[in-house]
């Protein structure tokens, strides 16, 4: 199972959190969010070989979000507000990968499976007003129907690794892993980290 660690905003803790190996590491270009990724060296980022580095986006302009994968050397985009069936195709006309959030809680959206021609993976999350890190975890059992490859996130933590591994969905690849394993917004804590990715 694959681990995104989501929400990097220092260059030095960047360093050790790919010091653990995750297959994918989140900047968020959301100027709103308290993980606002956009002080960060671009040159610094771009120099950095792997893992997989994943732009996130919250109801941006296609040139935004262009403009950002350009500067910043990303390997993928994670559109992560309202963003419509159309946006999502025009991003992946242009050449992207996409990653496509959802924000649920007791139900999915009616219109999930219309991304599937243009996402290469889902990654559902907790419904919040604050677009995500909020620490709190959804009712899983709603991606029953679910046959896209995704991740899950929302809450994750050490302490739900064995009920996620039980979950048993054959599209599930893996996690995302924010403010659980934060010392502060943006400031990962390397150990809870390591751990996560001897889990998995």
């Amino acid at each position: 199972m694959k681990l995104k660690v989501c929400g990097l905003k220092e260059q030095e803790n960047v360093k050790l959190v790919l010091d653990n190996e995750p297959d994918y590491v989140g900047f968020i270009f959301y100027e709103k969010s308290p993980r606002y990724a956009g002080h960060l060296s671009s040159s610094f980022v771009s120099a950095l070989a792997k893992p997989t580095k994943v732009g996130v986006f919250v109801n941006a302009s296609c040139a935004f979000i262009n403009e950002i994968v350009r500067k910043y050397g990303l390997d993928m985009v994670q559109v992560h507000g309202d963003e419509s069936v159309q946006t999502v195709a025009e991003l992946h006309s242009e050449g992207h990968r996409i990653i496509k959030v959802f924000r649920v809680e007791d139900q999915l959206p009616g219109n999930w499976s219309d991304y599937k021609a243009y996402s290469e993976m889902f990654l559902f999350d907790t419904k919040s007003k604050s677009y995500g890190g909020t620490g709190r975890r959804f009712d899983w059992t709603i991606l029953g129907p679910v046959d896209h490859p995704f991740l899950l996130s929302g809450g994750i933590g050490i302490e739900e690794i064995a009920e996620i591994r039980d979950l048993k969905n054959p599209y599930l690849v893996g996690i995302d892993v924010n403010s659980r394993v934060e010392v502060s917004p943006g400031n990962k804590d390397i150990e809870k980290v390591k751990q996560l990715k001897q889990l998995l």
